[in-house]
């Protein structure tokens, strides 16, 4: 079996790197008041902060865009997208959006009223922001192996049934819609196996409640299902991802993700029951019903994305990659979330930096170091991001598709060795300053 992974695709168009020297980055970063959300990109040199938006889109894709009709109303580049999602999902009714917290804010606005409760495995910060913005519960059910970060299991992110059956015969009156979150990002970009979606749903329908997908990373969740679940070991992607979603009522989705594009989402649905209400609240806020704050050729691009997301070919580089990433860290004595997940490798900061304790923010510090190193930027999954429902204190390295090629990758190994020689030098942060909803953003920190 060959080791090296190589790009599936050729490269057309180039972008120099970003390349400052150690003293540069830290008077950058002091500025920046030791926020990586808060440094300009052209003061990165390797940008690992989201996979969100960052996808390096195919020749396909801008030949689409080409093409767009941007008609205010009932464009074809609507239908030929609707179309599109329709197909893959099953779902009749879609409704655009500009990004997928656009499609979170529209559903739960309609949805949910103060003291409800919304289960899932996992919810991440923008949903579990909206939902508790409304004076709504974002209830976080992941199995208990989805909280060890070096405990191996094939499918971390499943939600724990039990726990969900108890959760829903005692609360059922009170929860509108019960969600599952593909891949879970918040649990270190694992998989949920398609039995446990299957016996989810079977839950959520027994006790009358709606079941929702936050289905962003679909594609890669359908590529674990099919390696690592051996029922569907012949399957097709198209084939998984299908099941995938005739289980469910419905699914939110952030196309920055597995549509492949660089801005864009939707909320598709079975039962027509929520979609007027939906459109008015589109009408008010994002735009017409046909193009939901995009642009007709972003539409575009994203109907072609979403069928290169799941290639066969693009899905084994994809996940190959932060699965070299995650097995070279732990070979070199980096603890990570294990099994690599399919976007991004988390880094145990807790257990990689033991000297800093959870209220220094071991993953800030951490984060903070890797862009002094080599001018990486990646983002602390922990105790600034979640405050006190943070169980793990990650660091998260995203990886845009179709951007960095493996000698990057093997580039930035190497200053993760020099990292590990110096570690016990590292030193936590505290909050200077911060809001109260999604203070990752724009926190501000003062070093200890």
């Amino acid at each position: 079996m060959r080791k090296t992974i190589i790009e599936p695709f050729k490269i057309k168009v180039t972008e120099p790197l970003v390349l400052k020297s150690r003293e540069e980055r830290e008077e950058i970063l002091k500025k920046a008041d030791y926020n990586l959300f808060l440094v300009k990109s052209e003061d990165v040199t390797f940008d690992f902060l989201t996979d969100s938006g960052t996808t390096a889109m195919s020749a396909n894709q801008w030949a689409a865009m080409m093409v767009a009709d941007e008609s205010y109303a009932g464009s074809r580049s609507f239908h030929r997208f609707k179309s599109k999602v329709t197909e893959i999902t099953s779902y009749d009714h879609v409704i655009p959006t500009h990004q997928g917290r656009a499609s979170e804010r529209l559903l739960f606005g309609v949805l949910l009223r103060p003291g409800m409760k919304v289960p899932s495995n996992n919810h991440f910060d923008t949903t579990r922001a909206n939902i508790e913005f409304l004076g709504a519960q974002a209830v976080d059910l992941v199995i208990p192996e989805g909280k060890i970060p070096d405990h191996e299991h094939p499918f971390k992110g499943n939600i724990d049934l039990s726990r969900l059956e108890s959760f829903c015969r005692e609360f059922k009156d009170k929860i509108p819609l019960g969600m599952l979150t593909i891949t879970n990002n918040t649990g270190g970009g694992q998989p949920v196996s398609l039995e446990n979606i299957r016996e989810a749903a079977r839950i959520y329908h027994k006790h009358g409640i709606p079941f929702i997908l936050d289905a962003c990373r679909f594609a890669e969740n359908a590529w674990f299902i099919k390696t690592r679940e051996n029922a569907h070991s012949n399957s097709s992607i198209k084939a998984i991802v299908s099941e995938i979603f005739s289980l469910a009522d419905g699914c939110l989705m952030s196309a920055k993700k597995d549509g492949m594009v660089n801005i864009g989402g939707f909320i598709a649905l079975k039962d027509s029951t929520w979609v007027q209400d939906l459109r008015n609240q589109l009408i008010l806020t994002e735009g017409f019903p046909t193009y939901g704050g995009l642009a007709a050729r972003d539409l575009e691009a994203l109907a072609v994305g979403l069928d290169e997301a799941m290639d066969e070919d693009y899905l084994r580089y994809r996940i190959a990659t932060s699965s070299y990433m995650g097995r070279r860290l732990n070979e070199m004595g980096i603890p990570t979330v294990r099994p690599a997940g399919g976007h991004a490798v988390y880094i145990d900061a807790e257990k990689f930096l033991p000297h800093i304790p959870k209220a220094q923010f071991p993953g800030q510090a951490l984060a903070a170091e890797l862009y002094l190193q080599d001018g990486v930027r990646t983002c602390e999954i922990g105790s600034v991001m979640f405050k006190e429902a943070a169980s793990m204190e990650l660091v998260r390295m995203a990886f845009p598709r179709r951007v960095y090629t493996q000698s990057h990758f093997d580039y930035i190994l190497e200053g993760f060795q020099d990292i590990k020689e110096r570690s016990r030098e590292l030193r936590g942060f505290r909050i200077k300053e911060a809001p109260p909803f999604l203070r990752h953003f724009t926190v501000k920190f003062e070093r200890f």
